[in-house]
């Protein structure tokens, strides 16, 4: 049995949120805020690409407010901007993933990248 994970945080590991994808909790999103390039090259399995450009207003018009998000860019400093962002417009439950992607792959945690979904 997995165990319970803990709730979220406002700055978590990659540790913190594949428990939470391996309990299934289906009630998270996952935003890549680098730019489309990038994350259509290689990003966390799952993901969804959201420019900082775009964030705010493609988050308003499809996630509800109380949605739990965990956030990532190219940096550790992108990611806090992006997270800052979103709590600025009212999401409560914001995650800035520490490390980013790098701190994702240096888990072996399952990626997706345009060559094949690698695991």
């Amino acid at each position: 049995m997995i165990p319970i994970p803990a709730s979220l945080k406002s700055k978590s590991s990659a540790h913190d949120l594949k428990s939470r994808l391996d309990w299934g909790e289906p009630a998270l999103t996952i935003i890549d805020v680098r730019d489309r390039t990038t994350f259509n090259a290689c990003h966390i399995q799952g993901a969804i690409s959201l420019t900082k450009a775009e964030l705010v207003d493609r988050a308003s018009a499809n996630l509800e407010l109380m949605r739990d998000i965990y956030i990532y860019g190219a940096t550790d400093d992108e990611t806090a901007e992006a997270a800052s962002m979103l709590r600025e417009a009212g999401y409560q439950n914001v995650a800035e993933l520490a490390g980013g992607l790098a701190g994702w792959q240096a888990n072996g945690f399952p990626i997706e990248s345009t060559s094949a979904i690698v695991g």
